[in-house]
């Protein structure tokens, strides 16, 4: 690899190391192209907003097209065909197993009174047993949700405004002692952890902290394909000084190697068994949370795309509207579009779509709407319907 990348060749590091190497997304993909997508993401970030769809099914979406739902809900939550656990990894996510025993020093950072939240350390140590009863009931009962338990409508204080039991599952389950058995309607079913993770998944033994690091830090660089110290420990959300020690060892021995990359304000760094492909891309609608887009100042830097969420922005302040998606075309983000499924009238509907101003309007409308209607079939609606706001709004619509 060349000592120096220009933002094009990072880019197509970037793309393909997230599976955008122009994917053939024709027919519907089976279990096995599903599963190879998720681990070479290693994780789909979980997140609760269902005005289109829910943001974890999108990334596989984006890079296979059409894939039953159902498929991947029981990879997720069915004991039977179960591949995947919850944790909280970045955010909250859906982790192959066998990465389970890399992702138990938080969950032992936290048993140890030393986990990220705070507030559940805190909740932790002053009702100790609260938190042991509780532990008790979801041994005694199984599966259990929020609403089962007898204080799920005590406050635990103002935190998210959660109940004193909703907290205390919360804390259970970041400290690892319950996990996530199944999610109807997205509720989160707590259950014990030696009764949702296979046993010869919690047989194998707990890596060392510094070793733990050490290989999410090489896991990263392998899923980002070039990015910065912050970029790598973003990832998996390591801590900053044990990531730095991790880098070093990294970098030393020579498993990441070091390369600038053009108009970058701080060094970038690749796997040394990445190799420069000859071009890379694809056409796909993104999740607001898809690793390709999460971390906004990278999709900045790679892709000159200034992207943010306007969920939490009042209607009358946004830009680009509710929930926007950006729309990958070839190597660039050519333009972004609020949809929603209105799963009453049957329609996906563009309430707002944008040109970005290196795009061409015609190319691009023809591109988004092949790609909308793509969407509306793999979410069972019978067509698409754009609106009239936004800069490419007139041409989506006639090519709709």
């Amino acid at each position: 690899m060349k000592p120096a990348l220009s933002l094009a060749e990072a880019r197509r590091l970037a793309l393909a190391a997230q599976g955008f190497s122009f994917p053939k997304r024709e027919g519907k993909a089976n279990w096995t192209k599903i599963s190879n997508t998720i681990n070479q993401l290693n994780l789909l970030q979980i997140d609760s907003v269902n005005v289109l769809v829910r943001s974890h099914y999108l990334p596989v979406f984006s890079r296979l097209g059409h894939y039953d739902h159902a498929t991947l809900d029981a990879r997720s939550f069915s004991n039977k065909k179960r591949t995947m656990f919850e944790c909280w990894s970045h955010e909250a996510s859906l982790v192959p197993l066998d990465l389970h025993p890399l992702m138990r020093w938080r969950m032992n950072r936290a048993l140890n009174g030393n986990g990220t939240y705070g507030s559940m350390n805190q909740f932790a140590r002053d009702e100790g047993d609260y938190l042991k009863s509780v532990l008790d009931f979801v041994r005694r009962n199984g599966p259990t949700a929020v609403s089962d338990f007898p204080d799920s409508g005590k406050s635990a204080g103002g935190w998210w405004g959660w109940s004193k039991g909703k907290m205390a599952l919360e804390t259970l389950f970041d400290q690892g002692l319950v996990t996530t058995a199944a999610r109807p309607s997205f509720e989160r079913i707590y259950d014990l952890t030696e009764n949702v993770i296979p046993s010869e998944i919690l047989q194998r033994p707990t890596p060392p902290e510094s070793e733990t690091f050490r290989r999410l830090m090489e896991l990263s660089a392998l899923a980002l394909g070039v990015g910065t110290e912050f970029d790598l420990r973003d990832y998996f959300r390591l801590p900053v000084a044990e990531t730095k020690v991790a880098l070093a060892e990294l970098l030393e021995e020579g498993t990441l190697v070091p390369v600038a990359v053009q108009d970058w304000k701080h060094q970038a760094y690749i796997h040394r068994d990445t190799k420069l492909p000859r071009k890379a891309g694809g056409t796909a609608l993104v999740s607001p949370f898809d690793p390709l887009v999460w971390e906004r100042a990278r999709a900045e830097r790679l892709f000159n795309f200034h992207y943010r969420i306007e969920i939490y922005t009042p209607a009358e302040k946004r830009k680009f509207g509710y929930y926007v998606l950006p729309f990958l075309m070839g190597d660039r983000f050519a333009a972004r579009v609020c949809l929603k499924s209105d799963r009453q009238a049957g329609v996906l509907r563009a309430n707002t779509a944008h040109l970005e101003p290196h795009a061409d309007a015609r190319e691009t409308a023809e591109a988004l709407s092949k790609e909308l209607q793509l969407m509306a079939e793999w979410l069972g609606l019978t067509g698409v319907e754009a609106g009239a706001k936004g800069n490419l709004a007139r041409e989506l619509k006639a090519a709709l």
